[in-house]
This record gives C-alpha cells, sequence and structure tokens, in this order.
C-alpha cells in the first residue's frame, strides 16, 4: 500500500456543509478561505472515495504516511486538517505540527523543527503525531533527502502528510513511503452549492451572470473561486459578470470574440494595431488574451493540420511571456501566428475542393 496510487475523480456524493455558517468563525473580517474552511470531513464538497479511506485508516489507527497531490485549491490540505482533528480532537495543537515548505525550504528546518517536534514524545499522549508539510514540492532534493532519513527514524511515534501541486518534483523515495492521493480539480457541480451557499450567508446581490463568471474563472479552484467573490463583493455592490472580470483584471468574454474576429478577418497590420489598442485601452495581459484565445479557438471548427499549427505555435508564445519577452512583440507575434494559419486553412480548402 505504500506506494499504491489511488486517482481518483471527482466524488458525486450530496455535497454536506451543515457546520458551515458566518456564525462558526469568531472573526468576520477573516478571508473567506479560512472563514469558511472545512472544519470536520463531512463538510468537504468533493473526493468521498479519499474521505471514506481516511475514515477507515483513523477508525483502524493505521494512518500510514500520506502524500496528497493535485492542482490548487482542491481540498488537499483541508482534508488532512479535518482529518488530524477527528483524529486528535481537543490535542490537535500539541499533536500536529503544520509546516509551509515554501517559507523554509531548505535542510535546516528538516534538521531543526521537523527532527525536534518528531523526537519529542507526549508524556499523556498516546498514539502517533502528524507533520504536515504543505507545498513540499518547493523543497530542495537535499532536504527531501534528509527527510526522508527522518521519516525512517521517527515511523514509530510520527506521520507525515506531504502536500504538493506536482508530484513530479518529489523524489522517488519520498513516495515509495507514502500512500498517494490524486486531487482532481473540482466539477462546477461540486462547486455550485457551496458557492450559493456562502453567498446566502454574506447576503451577496449576485447575478446568474456573475455566478457563472466566478465558476468559469475558478476552474475549479475554490481558493479562486472565494477569493474572486470575496474581492467583487468587496469592490462592487452587485457581484455580476461585467463587475467580476473588473476586479480580476481577465478579458471579458465579448472582448475575446472581438479580438479572435480580428485575427480571423483582419488584415495583419489593422489586426496588430487593433489588438494593441484594445490591450493599452482595457490594461489586459497578453498572456490573459492568449489564453483565452486558445480556448475560444477550442469551439471554432478549424482543418486538423491548421488546429495542430495553431496551438504549436500558441504554446511557443506562451512559454516565451513565461521568460520574460516583450508582451507587445508576443501580441504581434499572436497576429502573425493566425496570418500563417489563416494561409494554411486556405490552401488546405483549395486542396479539398473540386476543380
Amino acid at each position: 500500500m505504500a506506494d499504491e496510487e489511488m486517482k481518483l475523480a471527482e466524488g458525486e456524493d450530496a455535497p454536506r456543509f451543515e457546520g458551515i455558517s458566518s456564525r462558526d468563525r469568531a472573526t468576520e473580517s477573516w478571508p473567506w478561505v479560512e472563514k469558511y474552511r472545512p472544519s470536520s470531513l463531512s463538510d468537504l464538497i468533493a473526493h468521498q472515495e479519499i474521505i471514506a479511506t481516511l475514515n477507515r485508516l483513523i477508525d483502524a489507527q493505521k494512518l500510514p504516511h500520506l502524500l496528497f497531490y493535485g492542482p490548487p485549491g482542491t481540498g488537499k490540505t483541508s482534508m488532512i486538517i479535518a482529518a488530524a482533528r477527528r483524529l486528535y480532537g481537543k490535542n490537535y495543537g500539541s499533536m500536529v505540527l503544520e509546516l509551509n515548505a515554501s517559507d523554509d525550504r531548505g535542510i535546516d528546518v528538516v534538521r531543526n523543527q521537523i527532527k525536534e517536534f518528531a523526537g519529542t514524545k507526549k508524556l499523556f499522549s498516546s498514539g502517533v503525531k502528524l507533520i504536515i508539510l504543505d507545498e513540499a514540492d518547493s523543497m530542495t532534493n537535499d532536504a527531501q533527502f534528509s527527510l526522508r532519513r527522518v521519516i525512517e527514524k521517527y515511523t514509530k511515534n510520527t506521520r507525515f502528510c506531504l502536500i504538493c501541486n506536482y508530484v513530479s518534483k518529489i523524489i522517488p523515495a519520498l513516495q515509495s513511503r507514502c500512500t498517494r492521493f490524486r486531487f482532481a480539480p473540482l466539477h462546477e457541480n461540486q462547486v455550485k452549492d457551496r458557492v450559493e451557499h456562502i453567498a446566502k450567508l454574506e447576503g451577496l446581490n449576485m447575478t446568474e451572470d456573475g455566478f457563472k463568471a466566478i465558476l468559469r474563472l475558478g476552474q475549479g479552484d475554490m481558493r479562486r473561486i472565494l477569493n474572486i467573490m470575496q474581492a467583487t463583493s468587496m469592490a462592487y455592490d452587485v457581484v455580476d459578470e461585467h463587475n467580476v472580470y473588473m476586479t480580476t483584471g481577465n478579458p471579458l468574454p465579448k472582448d475575446i470574440e472581438t479580438v479572435v474576429g480580428w485575427l480571423l478577418n483582419e488584415g495583419y497590420a489593422s489586426a496588430v494595431q487593433k489588438c494593441a489598442e484594445m490591450q493599452k485601452l482595457k490594461g489586459y495581459a497578453t498572456t490573459d488574451i492568449l489564453q483565452d484565445v486558445y480556448k475560444f479557438t477550442l469551439d471554432l471548427e478549424l482543418p486538423p493540420g491548421c488546429r495542430m499549427y495553431l496551438y504549436d505555435e500558441l504554446a511557443k508564445l506562451e512559454h516565451r511571456l513565461a521568460n520574460g519577452s516583450s508582451e507587445d512583440l508576443q501580441l504581434a507575434s499572436l497576429v502573425s501566428v493566425f496570418f500563417l494559419a489563416r494561409e494554411r486553412m486556405a490552401t488546405a480548402m483549395a486542396v479539398c475542393s473540386p476543380p
């Protein structure tokens, strides 16, 4: 079971969150991500198979070392904290050590904090202690190898839960010592009930298009969804689509539709000028335009060869932007890519058309 990988899709059970209410939190000024963090396993809205497995392990007192991995905002940290509260109850504070490896990712944190906590026995508590290491994929390789030796030495009285976004950045020696659980992105059907529930508790004036915009931009990341909701509600009285996009700075869908129209129909110089003017006027980032244009083209009918060329070039553009290339230059390159794709499309249509 040590290296068993459980790739679990989204749970289909009805979400339960009766315990989530504004009265449960003493501080109203908290970020909603913390204010509405599930306090028990039954409050989680997805990954029911993982919850069932953890409950069985806790009941049998056979909790192994754990490795939770998957995209951000899918409930990894909430899951282990809720499980730890079920396991330790009022002793949670003395039996659990929470660390964020992105803050202290070197070997010193392993030698000092982790080793000290793991090597200390509690006089009046039975059972194993738990160390939660969030963002473990940001640890250096040396720190991970040192952690492997600590895990081996203190297995009798300590369990480790490593949390990361990219399991490939965890060394195989650590992966093999943990039971792995993959957290898939949350499905829209799983998120919508919780979002509506929180909006009702906070008294938000949220429109249907605003609700859909939040889910669209959240992309299955519950943390991002709650942050967008809170930021929009603080900036505007009404949470509608326009205000949501104004808050996040993402391009409006109608603007992306306009941009794609220019890319497919305008001449090169005209398209570059119009795209640059819109970007300057609206303050859009080239990366956001690129990503939204890609999503828009998924629904377009394009010849297979043209589509493959287009996406390959868009990927190169995104890579150059990520490496710090000029946004103006890459925006012009985006127009160039579509201009060349149009030529390929015209050639393909000419070949396929009868003489």
